[in-house]
């Protein structure tokens, strides 16, 4: 039985999953495990580019979308691990995450389940990182904006646990997808995701179901980077319909045994939030088309880049095809530990600071970042395999 089983659900993210198993080849080098990565029926070519570049990998292509839930647990059930990792696609992880979380899921018997720090494209803390279960009271103080004004509130800051510190091992209640470790004696015990989720909610469902299973939920201060988060898509229709779906699916799962004096009440308000935020996308949309708002044109982005000299090289070929307004640093993790730390940056233009993944350990990039967050400068990698600068916006190639 091998150590560990990597799931990754993929749908039309070819660079950012190539990313994301370059950084995983690191990550288990010293670990017995294997890789799995169902592919949604994307149309961007990454099956074909998964099976040439990386034939290490189990790709199973799927011929329709099945869903996070559902592929997650086609790929679970072939595999015979004793951990099982979901992984989200548009993620990469430092070099010793992954021995990280499985020494410390070894350590404890009775956890579960186990989350990281994820960080955000700018270095900054992903609030997703830790969460606590949406009952009814949490829903509400989230809902109605408590939890925002009082983050570290016991009470009002529970969804997101804000009172935790960030630097320590902690019990949390709800794990993300996004890297989330499992205990397959605990998945046998409570049973695999629920495919009713088609995308949402599915991991606050297995994370409460875990905990009634009488196992523990951890958060764990090892990095890894998200791209996307909770922003993919917010503002689309298809984004309000399925995540307050997934909302609906959870509360008459676990809470259908409320008097209807309470549960009338939270079902029009998650109605509610929905209709407002239809409302409100709609209304944007509206201003837009008649002109009544006013757009500045933002100034062009700049690129820093920092690598080895033939990486150098060829980014300045990139850049000059593309018309990038860019600037060329030599270096990598030995020569220049500080990494981008101390480069003079503007301050009225957003900033891309790219490094060179041979160059540089993704750990390293991620230090430098969580360490010195500043707004308006987000994290770039360049590939140089695939001659490619992957940022949170845009692939360059």
């Amino acid at each position: 039985m091998k150590k560990l089983t990597v799931v990754i659900v993929s749908y039309n993210v070819k660079h950012y999953v190539q990313q994301c198993l370059l950084s995983l080849r690191r990550a288990l080098a010293d670990v017995d495990g294997e890789v799995y990565v169902v592919d949604n029926q994307s149309h961007d070519g990454t099956v074909e580019f998964l099976r040439e570049h990386f034939p290490e990998v189990k790709v199973i292509a799927s011929e329709h979308n099945l869903g996070f839930a559902r592929a997650n647990n086609i790929a679970i059930r072939q595999s015979e691990s004793e951990y099982v990792l979901l992984l989200n696609p548009d993620t990469f992880v430092g070099e010793k995450t992954i021995r990280e979380s499985l020494q410390f899921m070894d350590n404890h018997g009775q956890a579960g389940a186990l989350g990281v720090r994820m960080l955000k494209a700018d270095g900054t803390d992903a609030l997703e990182s830790r969460r606590g279960l949406p009952t009814p009271m949490v829903a509400f103080y989230k809902m109605s904006g408590l939890c925002a004004r009082f983050p570290k509130h016991r009470r009002f800051g529970q969804y997101y646990m804000g009172y935790l510190s960030w630097d320590e091992a902690a019990r949390i209640e709800v794990i993300s997808g996004a890297y989330c470790l499992l205990r397959r004696k605990a998945l046998e015990k409570v049973g695999l995701l629920d495919e009713d989720f088609f995308m949402y909610g599915e991991d606050i469902d297995l994370s409460y179901r875990l905990l009634k299973g009488g196992f523990e939920n951890w958060y764990l201060p090892s990095k890894i980077l998200h791209y996307k988060g909770e922003s993919t898509q917010k503002s689309s229709f298809r984004y309000v319909h399925v995540f307050y779906k997934a909302m609906l699916i959870f509360f008459r799962k676990h809470y259908s045994g409320m008097t209807v004096l309470l549960s009338l009440p939270i079902k029009i308000t998650i109605f509610g939030k929905a209709f407002a935020t239809l409302v409100r996308i709609q209304a944007e949309k509206l201003r837009r088309s008649l002109g009544l708002v006013e757009t500045k044109r933002a100034a062009l982005p700049l690129y820093i880049v920092l690598g080895s000299r033939s990486s150098l090289d060829a980014c300045r070929k990139l850049a000059q095809s593309k018309g990038l307004d860019a600037q060329f640093i030599e270096a990598d993790s030995r020569t220049r530990p500080e990494g981008h730390q101390g480069v003079e940056m503007p301050e009225n233009r957003h900033v891309y600071v790219v490094y060179d993944t041979d160059a540089f350990r993704f750990s390293d990039i991620l230090e430098r970042f969580s360490s010195n967050s500043r707004h308006g400068v987000t994290i770039g990698t360049y590939l140089p395999q695939q001659n490619t600068i992957i940022t949170a916006d845009e692939i360059i190639k």
